[in-house]
């Protein structure tokens, strides 16, 4: 009887303990994927496979019901296992573990899968749901699924982390006229009344921010290349995109395969290769295993395109393609290293282009895609290294942004450079192959190209990986009195005072007479003596990273600036650009003089590439560096030489580009009834190609600027569209350009409300007409409220979408007053997240750069 006793005291502690432990878990639990529980679910989880129905209706506003069926293999059963579910609690209609019915414990994002029904290796689970809606972006004709870098527990519940790939058997149940595409083949077609039900083959082992569907109205084309089936989806109309585009669209797709394979000795990893044009998408495109998405104006162009916009689609289609191996075939293991894959695929998409564009300078295109942006980021106080910490996946998102889509493939160039191309490539070979279908860190990748290198990969991959800002180099030179060069130095500091110093190797060019002389350099040190130089005759000017291969600011000289469009190279020419235009933002050069400048070097440059990043510097310091009343002497002055240059004898691939910046400043006076009289079509401008979709958006600027017959024009332009989808966005648009103040404090109001922010391009393009900087009088009011939203814009908005967000209000300010509502909203959140605080910081570079130049100005005054 003692015995029996002890045992059941025993039971009842043990099961106390375990009650209490299973409390404890439970308490540990945070919203999000918490860096903590996806290490420990890592270690005793696998075979991982998702079995998933869903039920569309026809009705855009009725649920989808929805089963899991999940299986899995656990090594061990010590705790309760916790799925992740980011939506209400009543979406889950039933839990069955192991055949068992289990409470539904939902807290924290995390539905509790029992430790009492678990067991040891196999383990099925069944749920009845509701999908959820947030990553679920439904229209009346079609939905499609957009689930990174965390979103895939926002539509079913899961084991949301890169690191546990698995594999997902697929049923769509869809209105009968609709079409469903996902990441593995269709096996079978089964009508059922109004519905069909698409059963998918077994899908390749892949991430759940990988999996995706689309289902809707859509037009389908099929492709095969060679022994490479494709297929695309779209809701184009205009049959001349379509006759234009659809051919370009495989055969850019089936170029990069090819290159791939044959770059990374290692076939396309997985079944198929099929695509989905979207209107409204939210990125340029997303690498989904098999079903890559894109938005739909991204892809399908006319002949009015310009060469850049088609280089811009060549290159999204390599970036995307890539991700099939980096990114998609190995994966990183958490998203502290997402950049490993966006780096790789724009690295590689400025790799599988050239072969295609024989005429353009890659080097060129590299440099004038990323420097910019790369800039555009690090020269500000928020700005970040490459490789970020991040503890909970919640705040993936903000690792997303021109650091690592631009400043990393920069970084990666010079990798590769002082590797060589044949050791780094037959690096990435073995990277590839040793952790197929699997995950990697970027110590792992490191590790690899560090036996096939002389160099201390580590200590180089610390600068310029894990630390963030960039340097400003300044010159020493001293001649003796022959003329020679005796002593000259090149002084590297970190423009955010840190120590740093980045290792890295450029050209510098001394510019005589008759010649040229390049000098490469190789950066180690703070203080570099330029040894090649010495003994040389005083050169008539210094070109400093010549090759454009160099990353930060270099000194500029006068002579240089005044004679910048008459440099002959190209890539030092396009450089020097970009330097002058850095050098402008830290005060060395005057705004007004750029202006000048660039306006005469774009009358000259015949290469599209510098045109188009002529015109950007342009239209940003018309609007962001000149004063109303600098802007109100220039508008005429600028507009008129800028319609000049439209009515000169220039290609049309030129005209585009120039149009775009004239439509960009035409907004008074003259250039007001010139833009009018375009739209009109009572004028043509010679080898000026323009579409239907350019007539809708200039008769949007006509009403932006005020234009008197604004009614009427927005009345017509309507009328002209036939696209529903385009038609949407339209009206969707049309109060952020209306004369009545009060519509658009109404539609902005509006915006407070998540369901109409779900439309994310639209509503940035709708913010940046309310905040031009024409209206912002008016518009200001809404700065403080805009910034209010920006924690929730984060929660509710897709992974771009915050910086979006800021870039189309805060962006577009520069006046004293906007500076102190910024001011103002930091000191009142000071526990404001970090990574939004850095958000806000970039997109604000500008304004506070502004207010420093202003300062700078009336201290020299006084």
């Amino acid at each position: 009887m003692k015995r029996v006793y002890l045992y059941l005291l025993f039971i009842t502690l043990f099961t106390a303990c375990s009650n209490k432990n299973n409390s404890k878990n439970e308490d540990s639990l945070s919203n999000g994927v918490s860096l903590t529980l996806a290490e420990n679910r890592a270690t005793y989880l696998s075979k991982i496979r998702y079995n998933l129905i869903f039920k569309i209706p026809n009705e855009k506003e009725n649920p989808i019901q929805s089963n899991l069926v999940l299986d899995f293999n656990l090594n061990t059963v010590n705790a309760p296992v916790y799925l992740d579910f980011k939506d209400e609690t009543s979406k889950i209609k039933s839990l069955s573990v192991n055949g068992h019915e289990a409470p539904i414990n939902h807290k924290k994002e995390h539905l509790t899968l029992p430790k009492k029904l678990l067991r040891e290796g196999s383990n099925t689970v069944n749920i009845n749901f509701i999908a959820g809606e947030l990553s679920l972006n439904r229209n009346e004709e079609f939905l499609y699924t957009l689930l990174v870098p965390d979103r895939a527990r926002t539509l079913f519940p899961c084991f949301d982390q890169p690191n546990l790939k698995a594999v997902y058997n697929l049923k769509i149940i869809a209105p009968k006229n609709w079409t469903v595409l996902c990441g593995a083949p269709q096996v079978q077609q089964e009508e059922n009344g109004a519905f069909i039900t698409h059963t998918f083959a077994p899908s390749d082992k892949m991430s759940t921010y990988l999996f995706s569907f689309v289902a809707g109205k859509f037009e389908t084309v099929k492709q095969k290349i060679g022994e490479f089936k494709m297929t695309l989806l779209y809701r184009e109309t205009d049959s001349n995109k379509i006759s234009y585009s659809t051919d370009s669209i495989f055969n850019l797709h089936h170029q990069a395969v090819s290159f791939l394979q044959d770059y990374t000795a290692y076939s396309f990893p997985f079944q198929k290769l099929d695509f989905a044009a979207i209107p409204g998408f939210q990125y340029g495109g997303m690498e989904h295993v098999g079903a890559i998405q894109y938005r739909e104006d991204a892809l399908f162009l006319d002949e009015s395109a310009t060469e850049n916009r088609i280089l811009s689609r060549a290159k999204l289609i390599a970036h995307e393609t890539s991700h099939m191996w980096f990114g998609d075939l190995v994966t990183m293991d958490w998203f502290n290293d997402v950049w490993m894959k966006e780096v790789f695929a724009n690295f590689m998409a400025d790799k599988i282009v050239n072969p295609a564009f024989p005429k353009i300078n890659h080097d060129l295109s590299f440099m004038t895609t990323h420097y910019p942006r790369a800039y555009g980021e690090d020269r500000t106080l928020g700005t970040n290294p490459i490789r970020q910490n991040l503890e909970n996946l919640n705040n993936a998102g903000s690792l997303y942004g021109s650091i690592i889509y631009n400043k990393a493939p920069i970084m990666m160039r010079q990798l590769e450079g002082a590797m060589g191309k044949q050791a780094f490539q037959e690096g990435i070979q073995e990277y590839i192959k040793t952790y197929a279908y699997g995950n990697a860190v970027w110590n792992d990748l490191i590790q690899i190209l560090d036996k096939k290198s002389e160099i201390d990969l580590e200590a180089w991959s610390e600068v310029w990986v894990n630390s963030s800002s960039r340097p400003i180099f300044t010159d020493s030179i001293v001649y003796n009195p022959e003329g020679r060069i005796t002593d000259f130095k090149l002084i590297q500091n970190a423009e955010d005072n840190s120590k740093h110093i980045w290792p890295q190797t450029f050209d510098i060019s001394l510019v005589y007479p008759d010649t040229l002389e390049t000098i490469t350099i190789a950066i180690k040190t703070k203080k570099q003596i330029i040894k090649q130089a010495i003994g040389k005759l005083k050169p008539l000017a210094v070109y400093y990273n010549s090759n454009g291969l160099g990353y930060g600011i270099f000194p500029i000289q006068e002579p240089i600036l005044t004679t910048i469009g008459s440099i002959s190279d190209e890539v030092t020419r396009g450089y020097t650009y970009i330097n002058a235009y850095e050098n402008t933002l830290t005060g060395a050069i005057e705004a007004s003089q750029l202006l000048d400048n660039f306006l005469s070097a774009i009358q000259k440059e015949k290469n599209p590439i510098l045109v188009n990043l002529l015109s950007g510097y342009i239209r940003s310091m018309y609007w962001k560096y000149l004063s109303n009343e600098q802007r109100t002497v220039y508008q005429p002055l600028l507009a008129e030489e800028l319609w000049k240059e439209l009515n000169s004898d220039s290609s049309s691939n030129l005209k585009k580009t120039i149009f775009n910046v004239f439509r960009s400043i035409a907004y008074s006076g003259n250039s007001l009834n010139q833009l009018y009289s375009i739209w009109k079509t009572e004028t043509q401008i010679p080898n000026l190609k323009l579409n239907d979709d350019d007539y809708t958006e200039l008769a949007m600027d006509l009403a932006l600027y005020g234009h008197k017959e604004s009614s009427s024009i927005l009345s017509t332009a309507k009328e002209a569209i036939t696209n529903p989808d385009k038609l949407e966005r339209f009206e969707f648009l049309l109060a952020s350009v209306s004369k009545d103040n009060r519509v658009k404090n109404e539609f902005f109001e509006s915006l407070k409300s998540e369901k109409n922010r779900a439309k994310e391009s639209w509503v940035a393009t709708a913010m940046d007409n309310l905040n031009h900087p024409i209206h912002q009088k008016e518009s200001i009011s809404y700065l403080r409220p805009s910034l209010d939203l920006l924690d929730e814009i984060q929660k509710t908005g897709d992974i771009f979408f915050p910086k979006r967000w800021l870039n189309s209000t805060i962006g577009n300010y520069s006046s004293a007053e906007a500076y102190d509502i910024i001011q103002t909203f930091l000191e009142d959140n000071p526990d404001l997240n970090p990574s939004l605080k850095n958000k806000l910081l970039q997109a604000s570079d500008d304004l506070r750069r502004v207010q420093l130049l202003h300062k700078k100005i009336d201290k020299s005054v006084n």
